[in-house]
């Protein structure tokens, strides 16, 4: 949240703009607010599956930079949201093989922008994010896109673990990917219907969603750091999926 032509100030503010159908990213509301206003906005909020954060004070105000903020700021997000019940069928009615990308707490924006190049450009279908502690969808994150976020749908979900319970009905595959398993990702079959699950950084796939994965690999790191940055990580396993799907063509 660091342009301004993206905000919008004050309670009636925000409900004007939800209530105009705008697309919001996400809302801050001052902690202890309590009023009439305050609880038609939450209210508003659940009903539109929107998240929003209670911060301090303090964080609202170095934000409004003296501008009336009323105990809410909120930010346009830079895109529509979808949701993967509606996506996932659309995918299998094409003809296409679905190949999806799950994110677990990737919060950095260019990290995420990143990844969203790499999964535009390895044909992925779509991206899924938890509601909450996910990457926001600002310019930086379109900027480091490159413009892929205009062009790879992006879910977000309330509930990450009925998601994976939903695709897996569905018939796709859950690939955790991450450095504390013993299977390489070249001994994965990328070739059918998968979805890609990815965690942060410092705190990796969530153990919940860990246990829902069908399969968990690594990428195969002989140097001594043996760590690398999620999106570098996320267009390695695409591209192996791509290597997949393209030498069973052949």
């Amino acid at each position: 949240m660091n342009n301004e032509n993206h905000f919008i100030f004050g309670t009636r503010a925000v409900i004007e703009a939800l209530n105009a159908r705008k697309e919001l990213d996400r809302i801050l509301i001052q902690r202890g607010l309590n009023n009439q206003l305050f609880h038609e906005l939450r209210k508003a909020l659940q009903e539109k599956n929107i998240p929003y954060q209670i911060v301090p004070p303090e964080k609202l105000n170095r934000l409004a930079r003296n501008r009336n903020h009323q105990g809410v700021i909120a930010s346009l997000s830079e895109i529509t949201f979808h949701s993967t019940e509606e996506l996932l069928p659309s995918v299998f009615e094409s003809g296409k093989i679905p190949l999806l990308i799950i994110l677990d707490k990737v919060t950095d924006v260019r990290n995420f922008g990143a990844i969203a190049r790499s999964a535009e450009c390895a044909g992925a279908d779509f991206i899924i994010v938890p509601e909450q502690g996910s990457a926001a969808v600002n310019a930086d994150a379109i900027k480091t896109s490159a413009g892929a976020l205009h062009r790879i749908p992006v879910c977000r979900e309330r509930n990450l673990k009925n998601t994976l319970d939903f695709l897996k009905a569905s018939g796709i595959q859950i690939i955790a990917c991450h450095e504390k398993t013993n299977r390489l990702i070249y001994e994965a079959d990328l070739k059918i219907p998968t979805a890609i699950l990815l965690g942060s950084e410092d705190q990796g796939i969530s153990s919940e969603y860990l246990k829902r994965s069908d399969t968990q690999v690594k990428i195969p790191m002989p140097g001594t750091i043996s760590s690398l940055n999620v999106s570098v990580a996320a267009g390695i396993i695409l591209f192996e999926a791509v290597r997949q799907r393209t030498t069973s063509k052949s």
